[in-house]
């Protein structure tokens, strides 16, 4: 019965193991066009750094664009569009980063 335990436990454990090399970082680029001032883009990167799951935020005032690292088994781009709106930055995502 031990012997048919372990060849039960052992497959299960080895897929709880390896689950998180299922997640990917994902890179998405937000446009976010209510920015007007040179401040805009510091609100815009806290907000972002705050959802968990964003490990790196680079915000553009002069393009408009926040362009955002995420694992995406932690958030999606709704939960970052969801951030900046929240922030009063409301934002989209670029067409070029679908």
């Amino acid at each position: 019965m031990k012997l048919r335990k372990n060849l039960i436990l052992g497959p299960l454990a080895a897929l709880i193991l390896v689950a998180p090399a299922w997640a990917t970082a994902r890179n998405v680029t937000l446009n976010v066009s209510k920015m007007t001032c040179a401040a805009c883009p510091l609100t815009v990167k806290k907000a972002l750094e705050k959802v968990p799951g964003v490990s790196k935020v680079e915000v553009s005032f002069e393009k408009k664009q926040a362009q955002v690292t995420f694992d995406d088994a932690k958030t999606n781009t709704d939960a970052l569009l969801k951030a900046t709106t929240d922030a009063g930055y409301p934002s989209e995502v670029a067409k070029d980063s679908k």
